[in-house]
């Protein structure tokens, strides 16, 4: 194909088949030219064409059937499509298809974060430097479920800093990290600008996260919960109908609510904590933000096994919020 692109019209028009499936579409760009001459031949033919990446597409000056296509993303298992849902396993090696269905899951995930983000970035040609990108990769798991920083990332991989910009286009374009931004509609106060940054599954982070005598394990644990959390949110707003968004919030005093849910599918405040019982201070974020935004519903993701309503904040565990999350839910917070 990459020598003679022209081959799939004949493979096509050789063939009866209605539904033409293209795998890996940005490995030969030009494809997609032949893919909108066929659409526009007349015949009833259906082309699902899968890719990692859209950097290439964009850089080629190649139709991207802008019009002609319903552009979709998937997203690693939600809880609800795996009948044996664990969450400490989850935690643990995250829910990536491949690694979930494999019988040494550990093995897999190690090689899928190393071995295949090498030879991705390499094969795609969009760090000269595999040595400095992999000691990029490294830094930037202690940015995953915070403030993006881009200047303290930098120093600490000691790399220029418009290097590193680069570097987190190239996980945004691959999919394999996005980045939130702040919720500032008819803000009462003062927020913060920076996004906060997230690789797109809790066990690709734990599996790159650098761990040592100064680091705590539960910092690391809250950090993968957080993501773990973040990943069914941006895959449950995917798959449902409707303009939703999903947004963080964070004032300049460092008041924080991990997630916000706003557009069709309600509006929502969602906070998350990596323990088992719930503290007052804990709903702390979740009042501020709704004082300033009493149309919202506040909502508390905890580790413990109770459904609670404390001072008019339903407080549900982690793990059955997460099970019953599904496209048809309305709310996440009828997944309880």
């Amino acid at each position: 194909m990459s020598a003679r692109p022209e081959r799939l019209r004949q493979l096509v028009e050789g063939s009866t088949q209605r539904d033409i499936v293209v795998d890996e579409i940005q490995r030969v760009p030009e494809l997609l030219n032949v893919v909108h001459d066929l659409m526009e031949s007349g015949e009833k033919r259906r082309f699902l064409l899968t890719g990692s990446s859209a950097r290439k597409l964009r850089r080629g000056g190649v139709d991207l059937l802008a019009g002609r296509a319903v552009n979709l993303t998937m997203h690693p298992f939600m809880a609800a499509e795996v009948p044996t849902f664990d969450l400490d396993r989850a935690l643990d090696i995250g829910m990536l298809p491949l690694v979930v269905g494999s019988p040494d899951p550990t093995a897999t995930l190690h090689a899928y974060a190393t071995l295949y983000l090498d030879e991705e970035v390499k094969l795609e040609g969009w760090a000269r430097d595999i040595g400095r990108f992999a000691r990029f990769l490294e830094t930037v798991t202690f940015s995953h479920g915070a403030v993006l920083n881009v200047a303290n990332v930098a120093r600490e991989a000691q790399t220029e800093r418009n290097t590193i910009v680069g570097y987190i286009e190239v996980l945004e374009d691959l999919l394999l990290a996005f980045r939130l931004p702040v919720f500032t509609r008819r803000a009462k106060r003062e927020t913060t600008q920076q996004p906060k940054f997230y690789l797109f599954d809790a066990g690709v982070f734990r599996s790159l996260r650098p761990r040592g005598p100064l680091d705590r394990p539960s910092e690391i644990a809250g950090a993968a919960l957080e993501g773990l959390v973040a990943q069914h949110l941006r895959a449950w707003i995917a798959y449902s109908p409707g303009d939703t968004k999903l947004f963080f919030w964070r004032t300049r005093s460092g008041v924080e609510v991990d997630f916000v849910v706003y557009g069709d599918l309600g509006f929502m405040a969602i906070e998350v904590q990596n323990a088992p019982i719930v503290r007052s201070n804990d709903l702390r974020p979740l009042r501020t933000f709704i004082s300033d935004y009493p149309e919202a519903k506040p909502l508390l993701l905890y580790r413990g096994s109770e459904e609670l309503m404390i001072d008019g904040v339903r407080c549900v565990p982690v793990d059955r919020f997460l099970r019953g999350l599904t496209p048809e839910a309305k709310t996440p917070s009828s997944s309880g």
